[in-house]
């Protein structure tokens, strides 16, 4: 079940692989982002010292957070994956030219995940295209749910 999709990295990128993170998160993090409260449009993901980490996204507190607590909205969050998949996604990154970028944020087993994909940058008219295809797929749905009444 999705919580947040990030909307503008499909828009400027084409993703070519997706990955499931954990990420590390404090408690206060938790429930904002069960009420709602995040965002994922100006985020990314970097890779260094041999772990990825989460930057950018913008998860709001909640007016109930606790006292003591001083929240950071943007702060650095790190994204849990196998040592295997940090290799391969940094060498993909390093070498190929490749951008890490956050898709959304979903519950999996009550747990809350982060789907990363590896991803190209698209150019503008590859953008035009994109929007042309949709406008199309669109005209072409209403024209069927027309014949269907």
């Amino acid at each position: 079940m999705s919580i947040v999709d990030n909307r503008k990295a499909f828009h400027d990128y084409f993703i070519e692989e997706r990955f499931e993170a954990g990420i590390v998160l404090q408690g206060w993090e938790v429930k904002a982002i069960r009420a709602g409260r995040s965002q994922l449009k100006e985020a990314y993901v970097i890779v260094r010292n041999d772990e990825i980490f989460l930057f950018g996204a913008h998860i709001s507190p909640l007016s109930s957070a606790s006292t003591h607590v001083t929240p950071d909205p943007v702060r650095t969050r790190k994204l849990l994956l196998k040592s295997e998949e940090i290799k391969k996604l940094t060498i993909k990154v390093e070498r190929a030219g490749y951008t890490l970028v956050p898709l959304n944020l979903h519950y999996q087993k009550g747990y809350i995940k982060c789907e990363i994909g590896l991803a190209k940058g698209k150019k503008q008219h590859d953008k035009r295209d994109t929007e042309k295809q949709r406008d199309t797929q669109r005209e072409i749905q209403s024209v069927m749910k027309q014949n269907r009444r």
